[in-house]
């Protein structure tokens, strides 16, 4: 399935139907006077938050929305129908902004949240209501109003608790899928993960966590250089960051400290959410050289760094155990 985390669709609430002009004339009736119905309401756009969509790949092939059209009203001070009110399903975690002004109309994250996003519009008055005692026989109506109308930018941050970030090649992909079921592509060669990736982790409880392998970001990511520009909202929700550094790499300080300014520059609060680092691969180095490696980062860092490997799950359960620690699950 195709990822698509933006879109730009129209919407347009429905048209008010017209009232009309009407009178009674029936046999027996002496006094028929005016009996035109009012037009029914335009139907209402709404976007409603679906737990079974991951992805905004439906709005690649469609762009318009319009609810129906309410219906003309009808002799005998009969209403016409209301039209329909328009669902559109979109995944959990979207948020809706309008596109010129880009302010933000809502933030569906919970499954079932509701957004109005384009009201119907108002049906118009039949004759009967202009009788009066001056006008026995009106002869006016309105028409129905159009519905609201309006472009959306909608906007798909996943929902995760916990995002792994670091260069290409840190071993994200292989680390998500050791630790969930996820079925990432993994290969030896930057950039091999495009989309950003989830999966459920267990937790001691039993209950599952929800992890995403965010795609390797490089210097410069949040001014749009590589991939990482476009995927590092996804980590907006997430409570926690794991960041992982590959002990195989020729500076490990040096890619430590371009991960850590993308979020500086990236803004959003990044910087200031709580991180594990963890030295991955580190099957890949002698004893001597991977405890160098792991006092240059501690030094830079000033905290604790974990050695992980995720090819050999080796330390994996020390970084579990850190996880839920730092997200309060015993």
């Amino acid at each position: 399935m195709q990822f698509i985390d933006q879109a730009r669709i129209a919407v347009q609430g429905g048209r008010g139907g017209d009232g009309i002009v009407a009178f009674r004339r029936e046999k027996y009736v002496p006094a028929g006077g005016p009996s035109g119905g009012d037009g029914g309401h335009g139907g209402t756009v709404w976007l409603e938050a679906d737990p079974n969509l991951q992805t905004l790949l439906d709005f690649k092939y469609r762009r318009l929305f319009e609810a129906p059209e309410g219906r003309r009203g009808g002799p005998n001070r009969r209403s016409g129908a209301g039209g329909d009110d328009l669902v559109i399903r979109v995944p959990c975690g979207t948020e809706v902004r309008l596109q010129e002004s880009e302010v933000l109309l809502g933030d569906l994250t919970e499954p079932g949240d509701r957004l109005r996003v384009a009201a119907g519009g108002r049906g118009g008055l039949g004759n009967a209501h202009y009788l009066s005692n001056r006008n026995r026989a009106p002869e006016k109506f309105t028409e129905g109003k159009d519905g609201e109308e309006r472009q959306l930018q909608l906007e798909l941050k996943l929902l995760a608790e916990v995002g792994i970030i670091g260069l290409p090649n840190a071993g994200k992909s292989t680390l998500i899928s050791v630790l969930s079921a996820a079925k990432p592509k993994i290969a030896d060669y930057p950039f091999t993960t495009l989309v950003p990736n989830l999966g459920v982790v267990r937790r001691p409880s039993g209950d599952g966590t929800v992890f995403a392998d965010i795609p390797g970001l490089i210097a410069g990511a949040a001014q749009g250089a590589g991939l990482g520009h476009d995927f590092l909202r996804h980590i907006e929700r997430t409570r926690l960051l794991v960041h992982l550094v590959d002990a195989s790499s020729a500076d490990v300080t040096h890619d430590l400290a371009v991960v850590e300014q993308e979020l500086v520059a990236y803004g959003h609060g990044l910087d200031q959410r709580p991180r594990i680092l963890a030295l991955n691969k580190s099957e890949l180095l002698l004893p001597d050289q991977l405890e160098a490696a792991r006092d240059a980062l501690a030094a830079l860092w000033g905290g604790e760094v974990l050695l992980i490997s995720a090819a050999t799950n080796s330390g994996l359960d020390l970084l579990l155990a850190e996880v839920w620690k730092e997200l309060g699950i015993q």
